[in-house]
């Protein structure tokens, strides 16, 4: 499917570029890959259930900043089977997606698409694919839900999509997002079980990661029989090949704060442009699927590669699953639960403002773009990793920082306390230049720094970086 054995190494090579599309220093022209993402959705009419189809409008509108494999319609709670019709829901929105596109595309100074081999080829962070690209990533999955379902005659489109994706010659993971249940995922590796050796069904496993808004692989009159999902059976055989997110957190408050902040929907995003006029209006809660994308979102915050990583998807421990048998990373028991809920919580406004912003561009071709970030000379959305010794003081330096659009820009930076026990210092934690003072006993520690970079533009858009001090003895 994919040409990238003679690009991909290249690629990798090269510096990164944060969200804006832009740069003006001197790694202007510097780029990297977008994360690799799949999307199984049970998207349906919105008297049915409308926060898949307002979590769709919302990914179309950061499709600069996932490569996005498939979006695979398939079984949820509300329908088992799945209704073959409802997938019109999901070319509604590519078809808005193309109409706004030329306006989006502004965005990043982007001026015409690649061709459909270098399209299919990996994409760069800041590229916005054509329409045509979506539409041929879209397909049927499991139209049945449930373990019930797995086997012979549970093969579709979708799971021989997953089977190619992860064959091809491409180092980086494959990101699942079940905003339904992962049923289709689930017959391909049973379907890969079939024909492989162990060995080669483990690696074809380990190149995907899950990321499930709860366990919507069944109808949901028997949702917590937990054992007549797919999902059970992925965390039990599959336990130390798949990092499996099983989030009870994150997605009930971004329905909570989403109906909290409605008027802004409506507002600024409803009435922008053609993907606006596609949001439809809540029915329990707004866009209850969107945190299994935003976990993967390249913005600086968190690696997706580490779940305990606080992010806009709130936080995940690994741990025992409400099913009381399996294990996973979850957030849906205390403390955890309310940590999760308090970072969604921390961020909810940031990430709205973000998507605002963004429907500005679809509507306008103009508006607000992220502030960059640039630790000691070093950009992009990878962690930065440093060195250091118990008891030393380190120097950071993000003055380098700047808005794309001119705008002046302030700074806060903070300590996520629940990656390691030691507690730093920070002096003046809102400049740009801070000294940080690592505590004696924080020896052979891994502890985590979060720069926040705002801008005082339309929506005050902010960005980030994570800082990964490793701590050393001083022997």
């Amino acid at each position: 499917m994919k040409e990238k054995k003679s690009t991909f190494l290249g690629r990798m090579m090269l510096s990164i570029l944060l969200l804006s599309g832009l740069t003006t220093t001197s790694e202007a022209k510097k780029t990297t890959l977008k994360p690799r993402l799949v999307v199984c959705t049970d998207i349906a009419p919105a008297e049915v259930e409308p926060d898949d189809m307002e979590s769709m409008v919302h990914l179309m509108a950061y499709a600069d900043m996932f490569e996005i494999e498939a979006l695979i319609t398939s079984v949820g709670w509300n329908c088992d089977p799945y209704p073959g019709e409802w997938s019109q829901y999901l070319y509604r929105v590519i078809d808005a997606y193309e109409k706004d596109v030329p306006n989006l595309m502004k965005r990043s100074g982007q001026n015409h698409f690649l061709s459909p081999k270098k399209e299919n080829g990996c994409q760069e962070i800041g590229y916005w694919p054509c329409a045509d690209y979506l539409r041929s990533r879209a397909a049927m999955g499991s139209m049945y839900g449930g373990i019930r379902s797995i086997g012979e005659r549970n093969d579709s489109p979708g799971s021989e999509l997953l089977i190619r994706l992860a064959d091809e010659d491409d180092p980086r993971p494959i990101y699942v997002a079940a905003w339904g249940g992962a049923n289709t995922l689930a017959q391909a590796i049973w379907r890969v079980k079939q024909s492989r050796s162990a060995d080669d069904v483990s690696k074809f496993v380990k190149k995907f990661r899950l990321f499930t808004i709860t366990d919507q692989d069944m109808d949901y009159a028997h949702r917590m029989d937990r054992a007549r999902s797919s999902h059970m059976w992925l965390r039990q055989d599959f336990k130390d090949e798949l990092q499996f997110i099983w989030d009870e957190g994150a997605w009930q408050e971004q329905c909570e704060l989403g109906k909290r902040n409605w008027t802004q929907h409506q507002q600024h995003i409803q009435t922008k442009g053609v993907l606006g006029k596609e949001y439809p209006n809540y029915k329990w809660g707004v866009e209850g699927d969107t945190p299994s994308f935003l976990y993967v979102i390249p913005n600086g915050l968190n690696d997706p590669e580490d779940p305990t990583q606080a992010g806009w998807a709130g936080y995940h421990e690994r741990g025992l699953c409400p099913d009381s048998l399996t294990t996973a990373w979850t957030s849906w028991q205390e403390p955890g639960r309310s940590i999760s809920v308090g970072y969604k919580q921390r961020f909810y406004m940031d990430e709205l403002n973000d998507f605002m912003a963004r429907m500005q561009w679809a509507d306008e071709g103009k508006g607000n773009r992220n502030p960059m970030v640039v630790i000691d000379g070093h950009q992009g959305p990878s962690p930065f990793v440093i060195k250091a010794k118990a008891g030393e003081t380190i120097h950071l330096d993000a003055s380098k920082s700047k808005d794309p659009d001119g705008n002046n820009v302030r700074f806060q930076w903070w300590q996520q306390p629940e990656i390691g026990t030691a507690k730093l210092t920070i002096d003046d934690a809102n400049k740009s230049i801070i000294n940080v003072h690592i505590p004696a006993d924080a020896a052979d520690q891994t502890l985590h720094l979060v720069c926040e970079v705002s801008d005082n533009g339309a929506f005050s858009l902010k960005s980030y970086r994570r800082i990964i001090v490793q701590v050393k003895t001083n022997d």
